[in-house]
């Protein structure tokens, strides 16, 4: 039977209603990005411990910055990526002379912000520790030069009174969030302060509001600097409530990110990477956090959660797979790969990358380096990690 106008307009109505009801319903995400229109994939770009700032009073420290947005300018140039995460340590604080370290932050999300990618952040331990004065500050007689903050009252030598207080996680997040829409970053919810950094992206088709997610991203503040390296029993609480309200079901695909591995990476770690762990790079013991309190047992009883990507140890790009109570859902546990010339280490700087598609969905990670090589491909399945010739 044909319609008749005034239904049809109706229908058109109705739809119209339950779409704008997708958008404003109390598990509206903090951010959606979409798929483009001309691509059945999703690609996200993770550039881990960055460290910019570091040494900044040398010439050595403003040099290797400059290599820094090397790395990232040709890793963005050739993956062309429909996001960026910053995983942690994108600045060393406790290095950095100056009050206002966004000064640095800035400049390290500028490479993404110039090519118009939209981007995500979490905090590391060096983000906001406190500054630290450097020993060649100090002259003979012991009286450091006059570089005290601009609010400074006295420079007369005595380190209490002449001390960089450095620049807070919540600082540095409205700074980065103000400054540009492209930042899909978000303070977070207020009860979790001073860990900042914990928030949730979902990831859509093109312009379809009201069809479900292809996949969630959840974002965490593991700690460190201004209070301990940990994911404590409140944040594992707040995941628990938001994935049940946004993904119930656990039929959205999900994955995690935050910068400090926890306990469970020191459990899988290899001796050599070799199967079923895949990268290439296994230089060091994993630096876990100070303890755990609950979240990668609440990650592990997920199936919908697929990986958890950490940043902190540069001698480290492994993927390998976590499953304690030997159920046949692996939960992989990622490194990143050292991306900036800051810190510690000379192993090859690069970048993780991460592949969404959509139909059917699957997901794919590999490295890519600042010589524009890669390696290290795998995708990740329900039960097994397929590696890629």
């Amino acid at each position: 039977m044909t319609q008749t106008p005034f239904i049809g307009k109706l229908a058109i109505f109705l739809s119209f209603f339950t779409c704008i009801s997708c958008l404003t319903s109390a598990t509206a995400p903090d951010t959606v990005l979409r798929f483009r229109s001309d691509s059945p994939t999703f690609k996200i770009v993770l550039f881990a411990d960055l460290h910019f700032g570091e040494d900044a009073w040398t010439d050595w420290g403003p040099l290797q910055d400059d290599n820094s947005s090397r790395v990232m300018s040709t890793v963005l140039d050739l993956e062309n990526p429909d996001l960026v995460v910053y995983l942690g340590d994108v600045i060393t604080a406790n290095n950095i002379p100056t009050a206002n370290a966004s000064l640095y932050w800035d400049q390290a999300i500028s490479p993404t912000k110039a090519r118009g990618i939209p981007w995500a952040s979490v905090f590391g331990n060096h983000d906001d520790a406190p500054f630290s004065w450097p020993i060649d500050w100090f002259s003979a007689t012991g009286i450091p030069p006059h570089r005290c903050r601009d609010d400074a009252t006295s420079c007369s030598g005595l380190k209490e009174e002449c001390e960089f207080r450095g620049t807070q996680r919540l600082d540095l997040m409205k700074n980065e969030v103000k400054n540009s829409k492209l930042s899909q970053s978000r303070n977070g919810p207020k009860h979790l302060w001073p860990s900042v950094s914990n928030y949730f992206v979902q990831i859509s088709p093109f312009f379809d509001d009201c069809q479900s997610p292809v996949m969630n991203l959840y974002f965490l503040d593991s700690g460190g600097g201004s209070y301990p390296e940990v994911i404590s029993t409140a944040q594992v609480e707040w995941f628990r409530h938001t994935a049940q309200q946004i993904n119930p079901n656990s039929s959205i695909p999900e994955i995690v990110f935050w910068h400090i591995p926890s306990g469970a990476y020191e459990e899988v770690a290899p001796s050599f990477t070799e199967k079923p762990c895949v990268g290439s790079i296994n230089m060091e013991k994993v630096a876990a956090q100070q303890a755990e309190f609950g979240i990668m047992s609440l990650l592990q009883q997920r199936p919908s959660v697929k990986a958890v990507f950490v940043g902190h140890n540069h001698g480290l790009d492994w993927c390998c797979p976590h499953s304690p109570h030997n159920t046949t859902n692996k939960l992989w546990l990622c490194f990143a790969r050292h991306s900036g010339y800051g810190g510690y280490g000379n192993w090859a700087r690069g970048a993780r990358i991460i592949q969404i598609t959509h139909q059917p969905f699957s997901l794919k990670s590999w490295i890519r380096m600042e010589d524009a090589q890669l390696h290290s491909p795998i995708t990740f399945t329900s039960s097994i990690l397929e590696t890629q010739s």
